[in-house]
């Protein structure tokens, strides 16, 4: 239910994407509170946890790391992998289709707030095998 006076949203307000290697819980998106042109919400990684190589065709993703520590993965244009140590405060852009991966490699939590634009490849998400859905407030 799209509800345009959501615009202060915790994680723990809303339902949340369950994956065997962490959880997004989306605090802005059309569904959301109504989000035009992007979308984008808070990413819990549990340490030695990451999502695999992946891309997002027709939309570009800005990954900004609030606490943590990781592994983060960016093909260049040319397909080679471009891998740097992240951390809190890192703001990392991954261009339009550019296959990208994350990996917490600390021993504590790693917490990234993701960004993407246009709205829409999070959509894709519900389609993966380990998908389950968190209510909100648990």
């Amino acid at each position: 239910m799209t509800d345009r006076t959501r615009m202060f949203v915790y994680p723990g307000d809303v339902d949340a994407f369950g994956f065997e290697w962490g959880k997004l819980s989306l605090t802005v998106a059309p569904e959301v509170n109504g989000a035009a042109r992007f979308s984008g919400g808070v990413v819990d990684l549990p340490p030695g946890q990451g999502h695999a190589r992946h891309n997002h065709p027709g939309a570009e993703e800005i990954i900004f790391v609030i606490s943590g520590n990781g592994e983060q993965m960016i093909e260049d244009e040319m397909g080679n992998p471009i891998v740097r140590q992240v951390g809190p405060g890192c703001t990392c852009y991954i261009p339009e289709n550019r296959f990208h991966s994350t990996l917490n490699t600390s021993g504590a939590p790693m917490q990234l707030f993701v960004v993407y634009s246009p709205a829409g490849p999070e959509t894709g998400l519900r389609d993966l095998p380990d998908f389950r859905l968190i209510p909100a407030g648990t």
